[in-house]
């Protein structure tokens, strides 16, 4: 019978044992690593271990981040689960046979993960170690290897008991990291067993020498070790994470593939037919090969519970520890030259002032943190150009500086109802633009602050000055409404804004929330005396799954306090459209002080599944979300015609209809005070940051 015993599952881990401060490569780490990499080799011509089968699960899982500091928590796009067989046979034979195999595609994708991302890593690695089939990570010295004790600083950093049964075992943890970090090495941790040499566990990244692909912004492999039948010190759990990072548009892009296996159910020196070895290492299993490890349930929810967070702790760990080992060059990206916009708008966009747009925009990062980026666009029909110039610094931990010098147009409004891709369709073929725009140009500084408590802050200064724009464009059909009058305005704003990414809160709700407070000084043009004004917004979201339903409610909420005055029109509150007022048009409301809250439950239903080619097929459902939403507003103002009353509460209720991976939604809804029947249908609004 087998008996696995390993640190964290079955043994009793005493506190860390007070060390001495160790120096690099001092005459105890080196003796300690040596005897572990003689124990290594010798180990691979142990007599005493011949074969070996046993069983590993596991999920493969690829997600994507979007967004600067990628703050949000990564979205699933594809999940596999994995059983495999697993044979050893001394000295150097495996074999890891595919017993069992399922996926579910959540966001369409044509991911082919390499070969052996689908197995275990067998022998802490050999000698050099490899990793994506040597298109990830390539011929780097194993630390505890012949080359490795030339290219490798060691030193001891913590020690601490494990006790299995009446047998006690001291790990010490040995930090690594290479003579030279411009070339392709380890840096990490390794932890050894002080009597017998042998490693527990290894914890490591690379440098950025180490890794082939440029987009490849790190690789983390944590590998922990069991002790099997007292004796043999074998796999037992592991995890790899990767991490590509590019830039699309001006939206950091991040791809991350995670690995994580278990391995349990060791059969040791039992005869193994030599035939198995034949082949590839890791292939598919014989047609009706049972796994030992049945899969239960469905595959998302059996998915560990933490593998939507950011980064597990483990490979955190791994990653800030590379960081302090070796200087942090040696693992940065290298400096790079690409096109810059906030959006696909930016390049080509319709509205009614500008008619058809076009414009580019270009960022050099010219490493250690800082990037200058210029953007410009050419409006056809108001026959002007914008553009902005930015100069920023950023540092590893989120905080930055940015100093920006701009003359464009900006939207008023705390929340976009439409996507701007949309919108310029929209615009274009039917006069439908919802963009209240005026015209800004000044100077801004802003610094981003390091996150606290969950927390992301900025603290931006600007010095304005801003004026009114006309209608200069001619849609297909139907024609457009007339901008609003925005006073020619000298003005200093300061303002503060608060992010707190999806994170899990009270109740199991998913909440995700930006505020923001500023406050204004501007005088009219040809004018002396400076009023002030003081504004204040917030946009949440809430979230909780109720078995296969999920209920969602939004909230939207601002002021702008002047007193009894009006705030100039730009700053005002404004709420209707498919967002904020389902039912009543667009920006119909205009106040000081406004809330909109929406409530909806998500229900999937059946529905028909078609291919999207190489990118997989669509769910076989769709997703129902009735809604009702509830608008409250103080004195309105309407800023084309002058005040009027329109006070208290202003309800809707609809149908939302999410379809093809949840990616489009068609909304039908109703007004039901002075309101309207209305239809939209847009893409979801997480994508309209980079429409």
């Amino acid at each position: 019978m087998v008996l696995m015993l390993a640190a964290s599952a079955f043994g009793v881990i005493a506190p860390p044992a007070k060390l001495a401060a160790q120096e690099w490569n001092d005459a105890r780490s080196r003796a300690l690593v040596e005897q572990a990499t003689e124990r290594r080799a010798r180990q691979i011509a142990d007599t005493a271990l011949a074969t070996y089968h046993a069983a590993a699960h596991g999920y493969l899982t690829f997600l994507a981040q979007v967004g600067e500091g990628f703050t949000e928590p990564p979205k699933i796009v594809k999940a596999d689960e994995l059983a495999l067989e697993v044979y050893w046979q001394a000295p150097n034979l495996s074999k890891q046979l595919i017993a069992g195999r399922r996926d579910t595609l959540l966001l369409p994708t044509d991911i082919n993960y390499h070969r052996d991302h689908l197995g275990i890593i067998q022998n802490n690695f050999p000698g050099i170690i490899r990793l994506g089939d040597g298109d990830e990570v390539q011929d780097v010295p194993h630390p505890l290897s012949a080359e490795g004790l030339m290219q490798y600083d060691y030193a001891i950093r913590d020690s601490l008991e494990i006790r299995l049964g009446p047998r006690t075992l001291e790990v010490y943890e040995v930090r690594v990291r290479p003579k030279n970090d411009r070339q392709p090495r380890a840096v990490g941790a390794v932890y050894i067993d002080k009597e017998s040499g042998e490693v527990v566990r290894m914890a490591f990244s690379f440098t950025r020498a180490a890794l082939k692909d440029k987009d490849l912004e790190d690789v983390s492999v944590v590998l922990e070790n069991g002790l099997i039948e007292g004796r043999f010190w074998l796999p037992r759990r592991q995890e790899i994470e990767i991490r590509r990072t590019g830039t699309w548009l001006d939206y950091p892009a991040r791809g991350i593939i995670r690995g994580r296996w278990e391995i349990c159910c060791y059969e040791v020196n039992k005869p193994l037919p030599p035939m198995i070895f034949n082949g590839p290492e890791i292939a598919l299993a014989p047609r009706g090969t049972k796994p030992t490890i049945p899969f239960s349930g469905q595959i998302l929810d059996s998915l560990p519970s933490d593998v939507r967070a950011v980064t597990d702790a483990d490979v955190a760990k791994v990653q800030e520890e590379a960081r302090a080992l070796v200087r942090a060059q040696a693992l940065a990206r290298t400096r790079s030259t690409a096109l810059s916009a906030r959006g696909v708008s930016d390049f080509v966009r319709v509205n009614r002032v500008e008619g058809l747009a076009v414009g580019t925009g270009i960022t050099r990062r010219l490493g250690e943190g800082f990037a200058i980026t210029a953007r410009g666009r050419y409006g056809f029909d108001d026959k002007e150009a914008k553009g902005r110039a930015e100069l920023s610094y950023r540092r590893a931990s989120g905080a930055g500086l940015r100093a920006a010098a701009y003359s464009d147009l900006m939207m008023a409004g705390d929340a976009a109802e439409r996507s701007m891709a949309l919108n310029s369709i929209a615009s274009q073929e039917f006069g439908s633009d919802y963009t209240d725009l005026y015209h800004s140009q000044g100077g801004s500084l802003s610094a981003q602050l390091p996150p606290v408590a969950g927390w992301n802050a900025s603290l931006e200064g600007a010095i304005e000055r801003q004026h009114g724009v006309s209608v200069h464009a001619t849609p297909a059909t139907g024609h457009y409404e007339s901008t609003f009058h925005v006073p020619e305005l000298r003005q200093t704003r300061a303002t503060l804004s608060l992010d707190r990414p999806t994170t899990l809160g009270p109740f199991g709700f998913e909440i995700q929330s930006h505020a923001e407070l500023s406050l204004f000084r501007f005088r009219k043009a040809g004018l002396n005396d400076y009023s002030t004004l003081g504004r204040a917004s917030l946009r949440a979201k809430f979230e909780k799954p109720l078995g296969r339903q999920r209920f969602v409610a939004q909230t939207v909420a601002a002021s702008a306090d002047m007193g009894n005055a009006f705030p100039p029109v730009q700053d005002m509150v404004f709420l209707g459209g498919p967002v904020s007022g389902p039912g009543y048009d667009f920006h119909q409301f205009a106040t000081k002080n406004g809330v909109s809250q929406r409530f909806e439950i998500q229900t999937p239903v059946p529905f028909y599944s078609f291919p999207l080619g190489r990118y997989g097929k669509t769910p076989a459902s769709v997703t129902l979300a009735p809604f009702v939403n509830a608008l409250w507003v103080d004195r309105t103002y309407s800023v084309r015609s002058g005040p009027f009353e329109r006070r208290g509460w202003h309800p809707s209720a609809g149908l939302g209809v999410l379809s093809v991976f949840d990616l489009i939604r068609m909304d039908v809804a109703r007004g039901l005070r002075d309101g309207r029947w209305s239809f939209s249908v847009d893409l979801t609004p997480d994508l309209w940051r980079i429409l």
